[in-house]
């Protein structure tokens, strides 16, 4: 069987969760369950990184353990994914005892080595980024609470692996998507590229894994939760690692690209381990195309959206008003819009006409089809066609190519009826009633297809769906899986209108 392994980044517990990481958490789980949903054996991970000074300030403000205030944030998140029908299978904290005793190893293995040297640094510090910066990236503004330290710290060679890099990036053309993102790294590199500072002073940072050849120091929160990626599934352990590795995708904001198509990979070179395939940097969603801030007080929580208008219309606009890559705006007008237009009118349309149609005509059992006619034989080839291409847009992650071509498909399932006007030949003589009855189990079949399709974006609406149909989840998309007398019945209204005030 064919294995696949994907991750979220390990999110910071610095705050509760926002729709940014919805958003690559969603979408992660989308992408998971369709690979699944194909016969792919799937492992999906995903996180807490809980080490750093954000932390221990946090805690030290609530007068409270660093552990104590980490549990609280991780409850937080669990809870959220929960929420959002989020199906991961490893949860890593950076504060598990297998984590830290796997990053000790990497440390004293490379420090062994000699990838690690003490040195004296004196330079600019980022205190909300907790890494050294440049003067170049001070002048430019991104970041505050610049400090200026000086001071001996551990450090690993990245820059020895300078070309090694570049020339992986060069050779393989996934490694870095979308190809302005690996542009971006690769002008990064033309520069010479500093060795990484891999430890903090305990003098001034405690909640850290220590470093195993001086306890007068703790690990670089960047090294430590980097290191997830393999710890959780088995290295130096066990021969899971193995089987899931090298990562298929790496889903991560462009906000942390460098750190993972720079420090990580040369991190593995160091460390004798095949890089991952795939690092995908997707975009940041804004707020009335405005970067969201919780100064601003614009930060949009999942739970809210998910509260207010279901957990599936959140999934759905997300996957779908974003362009992997790309920035997407969140607004409460174009989410309204997207609902009322793809989920209430599209398909949840389509749900109701069909279901009740058979209901009241064919006493709620699928009517047996007779002999299709041109127009039966030309919307289920285009069916057939379509799926061949939703199946390879989902394969490029083209995710809202995908779920365009889907909701085009329940489309010409309601033109198709407009056409046949079933609700119209019931009425009519036994050969007209025959030709109503074919056309309901055509689209009763193409409403399943459709359904099928949707199960990783809205898996509990479209399994209602489904059931309704007398269906299991299948994953199927050959036609014809429901058969003649299968029970039909409405769902109700599915997704009801939203009247925007």
């Amino acid at each position: 069987m064919k294995k696949f392994y994907i991750t979220t980044p390990i999110y910071y517990v610095n705050d509760e969760p926002h729709i940014g990481h919805a958003y690559t958490t969603i979408l992660a789980d989308v992408i998971n369950r369709y690979y699944k949903g194909i016969g792919y054996h799937t492992f999906f991970l995903t996180g807490t990184d809980e080490h750093g000074l954000k932390v221990q300030q946090a805690a030290q403000k609530n007068k409270i353990s660093p552990q104590i205030h980490v549990n609280k944030h991780v409850e937080a998140f669990q809870k959220i994914w929960k929420k959002l029908n989020i199906e991961y299978d490893y949860f890593i904290r950076t504060t598990d005892a297998n984590h830290i005793k796997k990053v000790q190893y990497a440390l004293q293995y490379l420090y062994d080595k000699g990838e690690i040297y003490l040195d004296e640094y004196e330079g600019l510090y980022s205190v909300s980024e907790e890494r050294f910066i440049t003067q170049k990236e001070a002048d430019e503004g991104d970041f505050r609470e610049i400090k200026k330290i000086k001071e001996q710290n551990y450090f690993f060679k990245m820059s020895k692996y300078q070309d090694k890099l570049i020339e992986h990036i060069n050779k393989n053309s996934e490694f870095i998507k979308p190809e302005s993102r690996k542009n971006e790294i690769l002008g990064f590199l033309k520069k010479p590229l500093n060795d990484l500072c891999i430890s903090r002073p305990k003098s001034r940072l405690e909640w850290g894994i220590e470093i195993p050849f001086d306890s007068n120091y703790v690990t670089y929160v960047w090294f430590d939760a980097l290191l997830n990626y393999v710890t959780s599934i088995g290295w130096n352990e066990n021969n899971d690692f193995n089987t899931w590795w090298p990562a298929d995708y790496h889903l991560i904001g462009k906000d942390i690209l460098t750190t993972h198509a720079v420090y990580w990979p040369t991190m593995l070179m160091a460390l004798n381990i095949e890089l991952p395939k795939t690092l995908l940097a997707h975009g940041w969603w804004l707020t009335n195309d405005s970067k969201m801030s919780k100064s601003i007080g614009n930060v949009i929580k999942p739970l809210d959206i998910a509260d207010e208008f279901g957990v599936d219309s959140l999934r759905y606009y997300l996957m779908r008003n974003m362009v992997l890559g790309q920035d997407a705006s969140f607004s409460r007008d174009t989410f309204i819009k997207r609902y009322n237009s793809d989920l209430a009118n599209d398909y949840g349309n389509v749900i109701n006409r069909i279901t009740i149609l058979i209901q009241k005509n064919f006493d709620g059992l699928c009517p047996d089809p007779g002999e299709y006619q041109t127009t039966e034989l030309d919307i289920i080839a285009f069916f057939k066609s379509q799926v061949l291409i939703i199946n390879q847009y989902m394969q490029d992650l083209k995710i809202h190519d995908a779920l365009e071509v889907t909701f085009s498909l329940i489309r010409e399932i309601n033109k198709y009826l407009e056409i046949k006007q079933p609700w119209k030949l019931v009425k009519e003589n036994k050969n007209q009633k025959s030709e109503a009855a074919t056309c309901l189990y055509v689209a009763a079949e193409l409403l399943r297809i459709c359904s099928e399709l949707l199960i990783p974006f809205i898996p509990n609406k479209a399994q209602i769906t489904l059931e309704h149909l007398s269906q299991k989840v299948s994953n199927n998309l050959e036609f014809g899986m429901i058969k003649p007398n299968d029970e039909i019945k409405s769902p109700g209204v599915l997704f009801p209108r939203i009247e925007n005030d």
